[in-house]
């Protein structure tokens, strides 16, 4: 499948019957043709409804909405109208987690009465939930944020860092808390003894990770080519080096997608380029291979067998992985 929209897309999720993108316009676009267009300004960002079916996305209108194919509906709305910057969601908890401003606000799929709000001293820049969705990491100025879900009363457990910290992951077996940084380089913590994890060496700034291969590794956009960290056994990246793949000296990496529990790894280029590759083989497979505009919105299927993509002047793909 190849399209072309008048609007950016912002980003590409996979739901459990196809690929979904999202775009600057305002609009949902499904891979079969369907399309919503609930918010009134551009989406933000987008995440897989946690039923499995359709996409939530945030907006500059401050509106978090679930959108399936024929229907779409508001979910939330945010303080004061501030835009939805950041949106995780939980299949196991069933909740969903969105910030704007100084503001991590939770709700429930299931349960339209529960809400609860997080303030924190600074702007929110990323969301994630950890692997059981009971707790969220929040990235900000001077670190993360870990906040229990349910609970509505509460001081917040910070990891701290010096500097702007742009987005949040946690590992899959939710032992490390990993974000990236505006001055181009990762910082994690291992949370039993919050003890740092420094990853540095990248040319430009880090705007996506992504876990692959049951968690032992971290894919990483920001270089010539995808960087890989090692995440096995208790002490993570400490005191290791991180490998790099599909490495070209003329271009960069801008986005990286896989399946924690797969071992293959998809990478959007800036000069419009999309390959996939499995680390622990050779060689790369284009999936794209004409170059264009900066690749900006890059998914992977939860069974890791098909790759959806986008760049900035609105074309669209979606490709068989094997």
């Amino acid at each position: 499948m190849r399209t072309a929209w008048d609007a950016q897309v912002t980003a590409a999720v996979f739901d459990g019957t196809g690929a979904i993108f999202a775009l600057g316009d305002g609009s949902v676009r499904f891979e079969g043709g369907e399309f919503s267009a609930a918010h009134d300004g551009a989406i933000l960002c987008a995440v897989a409804h946690p039923s499995g079916e359709g996409v939530v996305t945030g907006g500059d209108d401050g509106r978090l909405i679930w959108h399936r194919r024929g229907d779409a509906g508001v979910l939330a709305t945010s303080a004061k109208g501030q835009w939805i910057d950041a949106v995780d969601a939980s299949a196991e908890s069933g909740l969903i987690a969105f910030s704007a401003g100084k503001t991590l606000t939770v709700i429930d799929a299931k349960d339209a009465g529960f809400r609860r709000d997080f303030q924190h001293e600074r702007t929110v820049s990323g969301v994630a939930f950890e692997p059981k969705g009971r707790r969220i990491a929040t990235s900000t100025y001077g670190g993360a944020a870990l906040w229990f879900a349910r609970i509505a009363e509460q001081k917040p457990t910070f990891l701290k860092w010096a500097g702007s910290h742009t987005a949040v992951t946690f590992s899959p077996d939710g032992a490390f808390v990993v974000t990236a940084m505006q001055d181009a380089q990762l910082h994690g913590w291992r949370l039993k003894d919050q003890k740092n994890l420094r990853m540095g060496g990248y040319p430009s700034k880090v705007r996506s990770m992504s876990f692959l291969s049951n968690g032992q590794l971290l894919a990483t956009s920001g270089a010539q080519g995808a960087v890989l960290w090692p995440f096995i056994g208790a002490n993570g990246p400490m005191g290791r080096e991180a490998t790099e793949i599909g490495f070209d000296e003329g271009s960069l990496v801008a986005l990286v997608a896989s399946r924690p529990k797969h071992g293959l790894l998809a990478a959007g280029l800036n000069d419009g380029r999309v390959w996939l590759a499995d680390p622990a083989g050779q060689g790369l497979n284009f999936l794209k291979a004409d170059r264009g505009a900066p690749i900006t919105a890059l998914a992977m299927s939860a069974d890791a067998t098909r790759v959806a993509w986008a760049d900035e002047d609105g074309n669209a793909g979606v490709a068989e992985a094997g």
